[in-house]
């Protein structure tokens, strides 16, 4: 393991630095990627917690929080996937990230290579006057590639998304202090490993509004984790959150580079 982290860790640690740079500075609705927590098939649940943070005074004044864990439970026939983050950064005294996510999903093996779902998503962020936001969706997919080094599924289904803001604001047209439609539920998503230290994960949801059409909020997220230890990881996450409406005044798209360690509860 020492061979492999020697012309790594530099570059690592130089990433480290700079992702809680970048999120100090930024009001970000995209949330921290998730430590990935340990999956086998033996029906224990398995969890996973990451924390990184940043601090700096003098001619520039920042500071970042970001918290982020998971929690898998899987057998030969189904898995349940339970999530959660806490976001907050701050830049010369104001407020640039404030954000609260949970999330659970259950996945049904139908055959070899199919598998129903069922989810429920809960997020909530003040700089983008988001009191709270719930989606509840259902969906199938396949497992395209499932080996111990590979992953690739795809899946499809429809949700129901509920918004509640702060303030009022001007959305689909109207100001409204809340918002709820129905949408598709498009996504991928894959794990890699690539050596017996290191492995890549990555993940793409969209959702086309049905209420309103040629309207959708789309999340993309990826990471890379390296095995400090049996239990603990260094990791480096990016995040891409898409809203193609949301509200007056914001901004429709955001990006999250985090970097931190994770310690893995087996």
């Amino acid at each position: 393991m020492k061979n492999f982290l020697a012309p790594v860790l530099p570059v690592l640690m130089s990433a480290l630095s700079l992702g809680l740079a970048a999120s100090a500075v930024q009001a970000q609705t995209a949330a921290p990627s998730a430590p990935q927590a340990t999956q086998k098939a033996d029906g224990r649940l398995r969890a996973a917690l990451g924390l990184g943070a940043s601090h700096s005074s003098g001619n520039s004044r920042t500071s970042s929080f970001s918290l982020a864990g998971q929690g898998v439970r899987l057998t030969a026939q189904d898995r349940l996937s339970l999530s959660a983050s806490a976001l907050y950064a701050s830049s010369a005294g104001t407020t640039t990230a404030e954000q609260l996510r949970a999330g659970a999903r259950y996945d049904y093996n139908l055959g070899p290579s199919t598998f129903a779902f069922g989810l429920l998503d809960l997020e909530r962020n003040r700089p983008a006057n988001l009191a709270v936001r719930g989606v509840a969706g259902v969906g199938a997919g396949l497992h395209l590639l499932a080996t111990p080094e590979h992953s690739l599924d795809v899946f499809g289904g429809v949700a129901w998304n509920a918004d509640r803001y702060i303030d009022v604001a001007t959305v689909a047209g109207e100001t409204r202090s809340r918002y709820g439609y129905a949408s598709l539920l498009l996504g991928e998503e894959s794990q890699h490993r690539l050596s017996e230290t290191a492995s890549v994960y990555q993940r793409l949801l969209v959702y086309p509004n049905l209420r309103d059409r040629g309207e959708f909020r789309a999340h993309f997220g990826s990471g890379l984790a390296v095995a400090l230890s049996s239990a603990m990881n260094l990791n480096v996450g990016l995040a891409y959150a898409y809203n193609s409406d949301p509200g007056l005044g914001r901004k429709k798209g955001d990006s999250l580079l985090t970097t931190g360690v994770s310690v893995k509860f087996d």
